[in-house]
C-alpha cells in the first residue's frame, strides 16, 4: 500500500479529514433556513428552471458559459445532480465533475472535448474495448488520429508528435488489470503540453488518484462501483482546472447530455457506502484470487493485489486496495472450456456489467484480447466480478465448476 496511508489504508486529505468521512458528508444540505433538512439531498426534477426576473437569467447564463455548474434548463440538472457531482469531485479531488448518461457516453465526452480535426491522440491499448468503437465510428470520421500503444514496451515520448493532444489511459486495464505507471506516463505528456486522461472506473475512485498522480482528467463509469446495486446507469467525468471545467462543459451542453436526478440519486446513495462495500469486495477477490492461482487447471491469475502479478509493485505504490475483479486463463486451451466452465457455475451470473453486490462471470473475447499487448496468449479467460457473498460458497462453486468442466472433457476425450 501507499506508504502515506494510514493504517485504514487511506491517508487523510489537504483539509484533515479521511475521504471516509469526507464521503459521508459531500454534497448533504444544509438545514432549511437554518433550523432543520434531511440527511440526503430530495430527488429534484425539472424540466423548466424559473428566474425572479431577467437580470438573474441573465446573470446565471454567463455565469453558466464561463463554465460554473449552474443551470438555466432542466436538463442541466438542480439540487441531485449538484450534490453528486460535488461528491464524486471531493471523492476523485478535483476541480468539478460532470455527469454523463453512462460511462462510455462520459469517455466519449472527452474525447470530444479534448481533441478536433487534425489532433492525435495517443490510448494505451488495453482500454475498454468500446473507446475503439469511438475512434473508429466517430473520430476517423471527424480526422482525428488515434494511435494505440504498449505501454509496458513501447517509448511514448518517441510517438509524440507537434499535434499530439491527449494521452487516453486506463489503469488497471480492461479484461486483464495492467497496471501502467501513470506518473511517469503523465510527466512525460506533459512536458510536451498533453493532455492527460484516465479511466478510473476498476478502483471506484477511492483507491487510485489519478490527478493527484498526474492525469488533468479522471472518468468513471458510476454504473459500477458509485452506484453500487446494478440499478443505475451513470458515467462521471472530473477535472482538474477551471479551463478543463468549461471546455468539457461546453461539449457537454452541446451534446445536450442529461441525466435523470433519480439515476442522480441512486448514485449518490451508493457513493456513501463505497468503502464499506469496496472493502468486502477486494476481501472476497482476493481470498478467491489466490484459491484460482493454487489450481491446476489455471495458467494464470489476473490481479495485482497478489504479489506474483507483474504489476504489484507499482499497484503496492499508487493503489491503497483493489476491486473485485478477477480474470484467470485456463491451462487447458480447448475453445469451449470458458463457456462450459461459465455455464456450470451456480453463484455466478452471466453479465456484461461489474460494480455491483452480485458476482458475475463472462468469458473474454478473444478478439477483444488480441487488442491488449498485455495478453500472453493463454487461453481461454474468463472474468469475475467477485461480490458480497461468502467467499467459501463462492470458491466452493469454482471448485464444483473445475470439476465439472474437467469430467466433461474427459468424456470428450
Amino acid at each position: 500500500m501507499n506508504r502515506e496511508a494510514t493504517q485504514d489504508g487511506h491517508a487523510p486529505r489537504a483539509d484533515g479529514l479521511h475521504i471516509e468521512t469526507r464521503l459521508a458528508h459531500a454534497g448533504t444540505p444544509a438545514p432549511v433556513d437554518g433550523r432543520a433538512g434531511p440527511v440526503n439531498v430530495p430527488v429534484v426534477r425539472t424540466s423548466t428552471v424559473r428566474f425572479p426576473n431577467t437580470a438573474t437569467h441573465a446573470a446565471l447564463s454567463a455565469s453558466r458559459a464561463a463554465g460554473a455548474a449552474v443551470a438555466t434548463y432542466g436538463r442541466h440538472g438542480l439540487d441531485t445532480h449538484r450534490a453528486l457531482e460535488e461528491a464524486v469531485a471531493t471523492l476523485e479531488g478535483g476541480y468539478r465533475a460532470l455527469l454523463a448518461p453512462s460511462g462510455l457516453s462520459a469517455i466519449t465526452l472527452v474525447l470530444l472535448a479534448t481533441l478536433a480535426a487534425g489532433d492525435h491522440a495517443l490510448v494505451s491499448d488495453s482500454v475498454y474495448s468500446p473507446v475503439r468503437k469511438v475512434d473508429h465510428t466517430l473520430l476517423q470520421r471527424y480526422g482525428v488520429e488515434v494511435e494505440y500503444f504498449s505501454p509496458a514496451h513501447d517509448d511514448i515520448e518517441a510517438r509524440i508528435r507537434p499535434n499530439t493532444r491527449l494521452l487516453y489511459l486506463e489503469s488497471p486495464s480492461s479484461l486483464l488489470y495492467e497496471v501502467l505507471d501513470l506518473p511517469a506516463l503523465a510527466a512525460i505528456a506533459r512536458r510536451h503540453g498533453v493532455l492527460v486522461a484516465a479511466d478510473n472506473t476498476w478502483s471506484g475512485g477511492l483507491y487510485y488518484r489519478p490527478l493527484a498522480l498526474g492525469a488533468h482528467i479522471s472518468v468513471q463509469a458510476a454504473t459500477k462501483y458509485l452506484g453500487g446495486h446494478s440499478d443505475a446507469m451513470l458515467g462521471v467525468v472530473t477535472v482538474d482546472s477551471p479551463e478543463l471545467a468549461r471546455r468539457v462543459g461546453a461539449i457537454h451542453d452541446a451534446l445536450g447530455l442529461s441525466v435523470s436526478a433519480d439515476e442522480a440519486y441512486l448514485v449518490l446513495r451508493g457513493l456513501r457506502t463505497l468503502d464499506v462495500r469496496l472493502a468486502r469486495h477486494q476481501a472476497n477477490a482476493t481470498e478467491v484470487a489466490r484459491y484460482l492461482a493454487g489450481h491446476a487447471d489455471v495458467a494464470r491469475v489476473y490481479y495485482p493485489a497478489l504479489p506474483a502479478d507483474p504489476g504489484h509493485a507499482l499497484w503496492q505504490r499508487d493503489f491503497t486496495g483493489a476491486s473485485g475483479l478477477v480474470s484467470f486463463a485456463f491451462r487447458d486451451g480447448a475453445a469451449r472450456r470458458g463457456a462450459d466452465f461459465i455455464d456450470s457455475l451456480r453463484h455466478f451470473a452471466i453479465g456484461a456489467s461489474w460494480g455491483g453486490y452480485e458476482s458475475l462471470a463472462l468469458e473474454a473475447a478473444p478478439e477483444r484480447l488480441s487488442e491488449h499487448s498485455y495478453w500472453n496468449g493463454h487461453g481461454p479467460v474468463v472474468r469475475l466480478h467477485i461480490g458480497l457473498e461468502h467467499p467459501r460458497d463462492l470458491i466452493q462453486d469454482l471448485a464444483q465448476a473445475f470439476e465439472a468442466t474437467d469430467l466433461a472433457a474427459r468424456r470428450i476425450a
